[in-house]
């Protein structure tokens, strides 16, 4: 790694302008608060620090510097985030082929991979002019079925099987992972579409028949070790990017919708893949954008996920537009009849969640029925209490009021009562502090005084002139990381060093905790050294700790006698 290139680039950078491209901050004196992304919250528990340029979450202790925010965020390696914040300074960064990091599933992703390439040399072969042919009269284009690297399976029982066994997959694995059932292929005579994690590989597929068959339109991947239709939204690779260009995300339900979709200049979009949502696709989702438009079928399922899932993204504080599809229309077919000026005139005029919730009530109400129509105010009521916004209330219950001639002052009343019943916590905007998890007071010492290395120059120099020695591995290696980084470059940055040692994950979890912590930044020579008199009573305490167990096993008295010695030399403070 080529420090002196990552530290030119990150000091060109500024953490809080690209974690506010991500997630929204808000100014609390010097430092910046968002919802961190790295766990399932509500509350603005992240702490991003312009002074110092790294973050710090103080519920589920994620720490770094912008380097490894960009790593984790978006599932890319360091030497990809140094490209991409590259380009975002204009300092170029050579390719460098560096060695991926290696995991127990790399043959897995390997074994998808290669099947990917086979299916689209399906398609684009002589045998796959039908399937091409059929694509193509549903107006998907050669250009679109290889950016979407669509393929095809033959009507063979085991051509793909047979060529993964000759490259070293054995049977069972291949069962395993979905692409083999016994020793016949999975996918038959099918359409092939590709499924990918948040990172891009393939992981899975879907296949779809296009010949008239009495069989299952859709044959999909069961889950796998790399598969888990849960934590995956389709197309998230290539969306996260122009999420950031446009500021909204387009969620639809299936991949084809985002296929059709990314015809007419549509790439910032990604699919459920069902009408569920789980915990950690609403995570995916907050990390696309905080502007969110819901595109689901119209018919009767997909207005019911769209009512589902738009209540469980308003008690996780999301709040999300909806688009209006007519009745039994898709996004894929509503565009392929009224293309991009229509649908666009739709995602222009998405309703707020609510507004939505509220249209389709109306819809069942008979307002010739007193009761009914009493039942719908009061409904109409309780979700505007869920609105945060004063004057938009107003308007709303005065436009209520107008619509069925009630008193305004009876339903102002009325609304106050609900309110009052119901304050939801989410509204509450609470840092979270930081969770406090149980230190000696040696142990406090010793991070402090690391803690105090990594923001003094002169305390390093004063920890190598007291040949202060820590008590456990860890600290020692990163007392000498940092003595070694401040010698080589002349000075500390924290940012600067947890690049230097991103790498080193026996002293990540050391350093981690002590950035996480709430430690002092400054100290004086006097309070320095009662830290090093602290840590230096530790290392005593466990000698003689040592020393005490030696004994009882020794049965020499004249060994039991120079054991002793060293005990009591220990205790009145001689080395």
């Amino acid at each position: 790694m080529n420090h002196d290139l990552a530290n030119e680039i990150r000091s060109k950078v500024d953490i809080v302008d690209i974690i506010g491209e991500r997630i929204p901050l808000v100014a609390r004196g010097k430092n910046f608060f968002g919802v961190c992304p790295f766990h399932d919250d509500s509350n603005p528990s992240m702490c991003v620090s312009r002074e110092k340029q790294i973050y710090t979450c103080f519920s589920c202790h994620a720490t770094g510097n912008v380097f490894t925010f960009l790593m984790n965020y978006e599932h890319i390696e360091f030497r990809q985030a140094l490209h991409y914040l590259g380009e975002k300074v204009g300092i170029v960064v050579a390719p460098l082929a560096t060695p991926s990091k290696h995991t127990k599933y790399d043959k897995l992703y390997q074994a998808y991979q290669f099947s990917v390439k086979y299916f689209q040399n399906n398609l684009f072969s002589e045998v796959g002019r039908g399937a091409r042919n059929y694509l193509l009269g549903r107006g998907i284009s050669e250009e679109v079925m290889r950016e979407f690297e669509i393929g095809l399976s033959l009507d063979s029982r085991s051509d793909l099987t047979d060529l993964l066994l000759k490259k070293e997959y054995d049977l069972a694995t291949l069962n395993k992972i979905g692409l083999s059932s016994d020793a016949s292929d999975v996918y038959r005579d099918r359409i092939m579409f590709p499924l990918y994690d948040v990172s891009g590989k393939a992981v899975a597929f879907s296949g779809r028949i296009y010949r008239s068959k009495d069989q299952s339109k859709y044959v999909n991947t069961k889950e796998t070790e790399i598969f888990k239709k849960g934590e995956l939204l389709y197309h998230y690779h290539i969306a996260k990017e122009e999420c950031r260009i446009h500021k909204f995300v387009i969620v639809m339900e299936g991949f084809m919708d985002v296929i059709r979709a990314s015809t007419i200049g549509y790439r910032n979009t990604v699919a459920l893949m069902g009408t569920a949502l789980t915990k950690e696709q609403i995570q995916l989702l907050k990390r696309l954008s905080s502007n969110i438009i819901f595109c689901l079928d119209g018919d009767g399922p997909g207005v019911h996920a769209t009512l589902s899932i738009g209540d469980t993204l308003l008690e996780q504080g999301i709040e999300i537009k909806v688009v209006l599809l007519p009745d039994e229309e898709d996004p894929d077919s509503y565009i392929l009849k009224n293309g991009q000026e229509k649908f666009m005139q739709l995602v222009q005029n998405a309703l707020s969640f609510p507004d939505f919730k509220l249209r389709k009530l109306k819809e069942k109400v008979d307002f010739r029925n007193d009761e009914e129509k009493a039942n719908y105010i009061y409904q109409v009521l309780e979700e505007y209490v869920k609105i945060d916004d004063p004057i938009r209330i107003e308007i709303l219950l005065k436009k209520l009021a107008k619509e069925f001639d009630i008193g305004y002052n009876t339903l102002e009343m009325r609304f106050q009562e609900l309110k009052s019943k119901n304050v939801p916590k989410e509204n509450v905007q609470v840092v979270t502090q930081p969770k406090t998890v149980k230190k000696d007071k040696y142990e406090k010492a010793v991070e402090q005084v690391l803690y105090f290395m990594l923001n003094n120059d002169w305390v390093i120099s004063q920890v190598v002139k007291e040949h202060v020695v820590f008590p456990t591995e860890a600290s020692r290696i990163l007392a000498s990381e940092i003595s070694y980084f401040y010698q080589t470059y002349g000075m500390i940055t924290v940012a600067d060093f947890y690049t230097y040692v991103q790498e080193k994950e026996d002293i990540l979890v050391l350093l981690n905790s002590i950035l996480a912590g709430s430690y002092h930044e400054h100290t004086t020579k006097e309070e320095l050294f009662e830290y090093f008199r602290v840590i230096h009573q530790y290392r005593c305490d466990q000698e003689i700790e040592r020393l005490t167990k030696l004994m009882k096993k020794e049965v020499d008295p004249l060994e039991q006698a120079k054991i002793g010695d060293k005990i009591r030399r220990l205790r009145m403070g001689e080395s």
